[in-house]
């Protein structure tokens, strides 16, 4: 396994129902996005979401390798720092899926009985941390895991909301390579819940909230 996870994390195909999540993409595109923007939105969001929620992710994965395991405060910091409710609802959906897949795994594992117990429901990066530790995932493998899956799930929804040549998604995370590697450096060098970046983007907010009351839409957000 100690092979075996960090891919597992980072495949797109991993059953946790992430197909239903955009990443922000379908809200963006719904306030008039265009595809040649895209590569710009993959930038703000390796600057903003994607540092807290590896950030998160990472000390959840401590957490998950103490005695006796509590996600509180991680879990209570990422709350604070995701003030719009439906992307606190899709994080704890999404949370879901991670947390069946890590019972499917490792039952047993601390850090994994923990997520169960949790109140509320652990949301998404919370999930992965715990998983993360159940199946031995490094550090900066899993941070790695976390940024890479934010770039191909908003890339991958960007070919049913925007269609166009399936390689510009590879040119365009290719290209984000140099933020991702300053997203999961800020991220590993966060050592308490009280220091994940609070890097809100307000206008990811804002259509979180239009897209909520969207009566046709594709994704959770």
């Amino acid at each position: 396994m100690g092979v075996l996870a960090p891919l597992l994390f980072a495949d797109g195909r991993l059953p946790v129902g992430a197909y239903t999540y955009s990443a922000g993409l379908e809200p963006a595109v719904a306030a008039g996005l265009t595809r040649d923007r895209i590569p710009a939105l993959l930038r703000a969001r390796l600057h903003t979401t994607a540092v807290t929620e590896a950030a998160t992710a990472v000390l959840a994965l401590r957490a998950g390798g103490q005695d006796p395991v509590d996600y509180g405060p991680v879990q209570r910091a990422l709350e604070a720092r995701t003030p719009a409710a439906p992307l606190r609802a899709a994080s704890t959906t999404l949370g879901r899926g991670v947390h069946r897949l890590a019972r499917r795994l490792a039952p047993d594992h601390p850090a994994v009985r923990a997520l169960a117990t949790a109140q509320p429901r652990p949301l998404r990066p919370v999930a992965l941390g715990a998983l993360g530790a159940a199946l031995s995932v490094g550090e900066e493998e899993l941070a790695y895991a976390v940024v890479y899956d934010e770039l191909q799930t908003l890339t991958s929804a960007a070919l049913k909301l925007l269609p166009g040549d399936p390689l510009d998604s590879v040119a365009w995370i290719l290209a984000a390579e140099p933020d991702a590697a300053d997203a999961v450096a800020a991220a590993l060098a966060v050592r308490t819940p009280d220091g994940i970046p609070a890097r809100t983007a307000p206008l990811t907010e804002q259509w979180a909230l239009d897209h909520e009351r969207s009566e046709r839409r594709l994704f959770l957000a």
